[in-house]
Order: C-alpha cells, then structure tokens, then sequence
C-alpha cells in the first residue's frame, strides 16, 4: 500500500498516488548485533555495485545476505559484506522489489511491489543465475506489499485491500503455488486502511504458525494476527497514532508467540516524537503503551536480536536509530544514520542496513 520513495523532500510516495502506501519518506533504517548497543555503535559502509536505491535487505548467516532495490535491483554477499555482487532478474528491470527472503547462498525469494501485474514474486535456487517467476498479480485492484517465511517452503504475503478484505497469499511447497486466504477468514479492514510498503517488515511471522501484520492509514492504526499459519486472522486496534494516510504501523517484531512491538507514527513527521510506540504481551491480542516510552521520531522497522532473550531491540527511521534492552520499556538514541531497511542474522553476529545510492553498510 504505502511504498515509501525515498525522502520526504523526494518523490512521491505509494499513498500519495496509491495512497501514499509507498511512504514515500520511510527512509533509512538501522541495526545492531547480539552486542551490547551503544552511542559508540558505528556503521562501516560497504562497497555497493549499485546507486539504485535499496528497500530490502535479508540477512541469511553472518556471512550471506541479499538485498533488493527499484529497477529490478537484487544484490548477494556470500563473504559478509567484503564483496556485494549485483544479480540480474531477467524480465524484471523496471520492477521495484520492497521486500526479500533468503535461506543461503542459494535460495531466495523477491517480491515487487505496484498495482496489478507489477506486483510479482520470483525465487531463485542456485544464487540468482536463474529465477522463476512464481507469481504475478492477476487483479488490477490489487497491491502487494510485503512477504514473510517460517521456513524455505512456508510462507505469506500480503496486499491491499479489495473489496474491504487484505489480500493474503500463501504457499507451502516453495513458491510452486501461491492460493488466496478467503476473504471470509480475513476481517472486515476500515476505510482507508492499507500496509506499508516500506522495509518488508510490515508482516512477521514467528516459531511455525505465527504471523501478525501491521496496518495505517485509517481512523486506527492496527495489527492483525494469525496462530493457523494465516489461514484465518483477527485483528486488534493499537495506541499508535493514526488518522490520516501517512501514519499507523510500519513494523512489527516478536520475540516469542506472546511478546512483540510494533513501531511507526507519521512519516510526513519524520523528525517529530508521538505515539510511535507500542507492545504486547498476549500475541497481538491487546496493545498498549511501553509505559511512559516513546521514540524519539518516526521509525520504520524494528527488530529483536537472537541471543537477547528477547529484551533487544533496534528501532530505525529516517531520524535516526535506537536501542532498547528491556524489551522496549526504554530506550537509548546510538546515532543518526539512515536507511530504508534492515536485517539481523540468525544468531545475532551480523548487522545489515540498505538505503538511498545503494548504500550498504554493516555494523561493527
């Protein structure tokens, strides 16, 4: 829905034309390793064989990764970071892929977003020399924004609206076949509700079974949940502020089926603190305030660190990065850098970030 496009200052973004669901500022995202965050936290920036902007980011181990960008841009590490090769999706060139999942040096699925038959899903099996396109949008009222996987076969994505129901897909034999979730099983969405399309990381999945994705636009900013493997879904209001079509939820994290955050506000507001902030401690059933806690701007993605026991966090947005190691109950600023997206290895030991110029860089 919203796809952001760059900077506030920069083109518009998907809620602007389709309704602003490419939040056009949602710039600049952040990480941060299984060590302790602190201001000291510096990013080193990688060799990039790209100036195209990128919006997605996939952290496979803590030396492969993949990332993705406008006009068909796909990128691989196999030697954590010391060498980005660019990959070619044939056919793709004019495509604008927000979100992508990798399983190794070999496997990865990307999806691009826009209306109709420019939202697509390709997979490649052999390090990017070959892709097949496993879907392409057959509605033209339709628009897909994010995707997410509890393993290399299993896995979702989700859309717009369409006829007052998010659009939902899943596969369970790798991408061969991708079948519509029943509209009856999704809940009725409000006027104006749509995800953004911002870092991939609007929909999450957790353990085998568990999915939440976040929504805006409309008079509240909400989160559906699935525990089915999102063959049925509830949804549930959130605290975060909401109201127009540039704010709501813009991403969520969840360290078990119970405990999770989700973060975002207005993206027109980029450097402006609000109700930007909210957790959950009974799987997205409730939402509330982190106490007193909010962050310190508008942020896009979230993320938790493996080996925190679930109490670290990394919160970026355009206005900067921060930390929290008590489960999101308070928060330390570790600096102002920016990027679109950003993704932590398995284990923790590796930190990536992509943004504007196709800008790579790495945490230390």
């Amino acid at each position: 829905m919203f796809q952001p496009s760059g900077t506030v200052s920069g083109p518009a973004c998907g809620r602007c034309t389709r309704r602003e669901r490419v939040l056009a500022p949602l710039v600049f995202a952040a990480l941060v390793t299984g060590a302790a965050v602190s201001s000291a936290s510096i990013w080193a920036i990688q060799t990039s064989p790209t100036t195209e902007r990128l919006r997605g980011v996939s952290a496979a181990s803590d030396t492969v990764a993949w990332a993705s960008g406008n006009k068909g841009t796909v990128l691989r590490t196999v030697d954590g970071g010391g060498t980005w090769t660019r990959v070619a999706v044939p056919g793709a060139g004019e495509l604008d892929f927000r979100d992508i999942e990798a399983f190794g040096a070999e496997v990865a699925y990307v999806l691009a977003i826009g209306p109709g038959d420019t939202s697509r899903i390709y997979k490649t099996e052999d390090g990017g020399k070959t892709w097949a396109l496993q879907f392409t949008n057959p509605d033209s009222r339709a628009f897909y924004d994010a995707m997410a996987f509890w393993d290399a076969k299993t896995g979702l994505a989700v859309g717009d609206p369409v006829e007052g129901r998010f659009t939902i897909l899943r596969t369970v034999d790798g991408g061969r076949t991708w079948t519509r979730v029943p509209a009856a099983n999704i809940p009725e969405a409000l006027q104006g509700d749509g995800a953004f399309a911002a870092s991939g990381t609007c929909l999450v999945v957790h353990g085998s079974r568990h999915a939440w994705f976040g929504t805006g636009g409309a008079a509240r900013a909400r989160v559906y949940r699935s525990t089915d493997q999102g063959l049925t879904w509830a949804v549930a209001d959130t605290p975060i502020m909401a109201g127009n079509a540039s704010s709501g939820v813009f991403s969520l994290a969840f360290s078990d089926p119970d405990h999770g955050v989700a973060v975002g506000g207005d993206y027109r507001l980029e450097r402006d603190s609000g109700d930007d902030l909210a957790v959950t401690s009974d799987g997205g059933k409730t939402w509330a305030f982190a106490g007193a806690a909010r962050l310190r701007s508008f942020r896009s993605a979230v993320a938790y660190v493996p080996g925190s026991k679930g109490r670290r966090l990394i919160a970026v947005g355009p206005g900067g990065s921060d930390s929290s190691e008590d489960g999101g109950r308070t928060w330390t600023p570790i600096g102002d850098d920016g990027f679109h997206a950003l993704a932590v290895s398995p284990d923790g030991r590796a930190v990536w970030a992509v943004g504007e110029q196709g800008r790579v860089a790495k945490l230390h």
